[in-house]
């Protein structure tokens, strides 16, 4: 049976804990910064107006194309090609009013036909300003009711710095792929935002791994600190993150390669997200639940009323020990 993580490992992780602190600090600097000068590539679900796609049966010359727009009076446009030479991407803001996007399609097919034969469209889609609007407020929305989902669940299930050093990661992890993607200027549209939303749950499923690890190792070894049992927890699930995050990656290479410009963005975001939440699970959840002073007494599992004798992993925390650190 292949084994990619020897049983006996045992990694130093958090000693690295500051670097990998100023390394997210900067990683969120330059996201901001980039947020704020240059912003996220908007696609059509949330600015409105036309995306249309062209077929030619040669490579034609962008310079010919913008020449055949411009003499049929569209002046702001955006042309590029995707998937081979012979396919190009136009995308335009809302035309006048009473504009659909048939008429747009039509003008801007004839127009091109004018220079080139054979042209064939592929798609067309046309988005109103309204829509625009109400679909970013509906995606913020949905970002936001997650995160406040998810913060109710760790609240109720771990203790308070745990869950703090949590949601904090999840926060980080989602600025942190917001800027990278506006540094990259990635296309942000519905998908990338369906992206972040299972970016968030990937990386709370994680975190949430090395914490009950961590648990369970509080009730086998009462001498170790929560430093080293938070570095020993890391390394028991190393094996099982690292085929979890390859694997995941391997399906997003495959669908970022093949799966065309329609899900480009989809697959990179998710890539990203898979990447930094991994980190993230342990340079920033753990780290920051160490620097919060989580003791061993806040990690143990104390016996509920009622529960059965054939439960001693679950060991009453003696009183004096549940209101401070052990």
């Amino acid at each position: 049976m292949l084994q990619i993580v020897k049983k006996d490992v045992n990694i130093n992780f958090l000693r690295y804990g500051n670097i990998a602190l100023v390394l997210s600090g900067l990683l969120l600097l330059a996201g901001v910064v980039s947020l704020f000068t240059q912003g996220l590539n908007l696609g059509l679900d949330f600015t409105g107006g036309a995306l249309i796609e062209l077929h030619y049966p040669e490579a034609p010359e962008m310079d010919d194309v913008r020449s055949a727009m411009e003499d049929a009076g569209f002046d702001d446009y955006v042309v590029q090609t995707f998937g081979s030479s012979r396919d190009i991407m136009i995308r335009m803001p809302t035309g006048e009013e009473g504009d659909s996007g048939a008429d747009i399609s039509t003008r801007v097919l004839e127009a091109l036909s004018e220079k080139a034969e054979g042209i064939e469209m592929r798609r067309v889609e046309f988005v109103g300003p309204q829509i625009g609007r109400e679909l970013t407020e509906q995606g913020g929305l949905a970002l936001l009711y997650v995160f406040i989902g998810i913060m109710i669940y760790v609240s109720v299930r771990f203790q308070w710095r745990l869950a703090a050093a949590a949601v904090i990661a999840l926060v980080h992890d989602t600025l942190v792929v917001i800027g990278l993607l506006s540094i990259f200027q990635a296309n942000f549209d519905l998908t990338v935002v369906a992206a972040l939303l299972a970016l968030i749950g990937y990386s709370i499923n994680d975190t949430v791994v090395i914490y009950d690890r961590v648990r369970e190792n509080v009730q086998r070894n009462r001498k170790g600190t929560p430093f080293e049992l938070m570095n020993q927890s890391i390394n028991q699930t190393l094996a099982r993150t690292i085929m979890t995050s390859m694997t995941t990656l391997v399906v997003l290479a495959a669908l970022y390669v093949f799966g065309g410009e329609v899900i480009n963005a989809f697959a990179l975001t998710l890539m990203l997200g898979v990447v930094i939440g991994t980190y993230s699970s342990v340079y920033v959840a753990c780290s920051l639940s160490v620097k919060f002073g989580v003791s061993k007494a806040d990690l143990m599992m104390v016996k509920k009323e009622g529960a059965g004798d054939d439960q001693p992993e679950q060991e009453i925390l003696p009183e004096r020990f549940r209101n401070r650190g052990a």
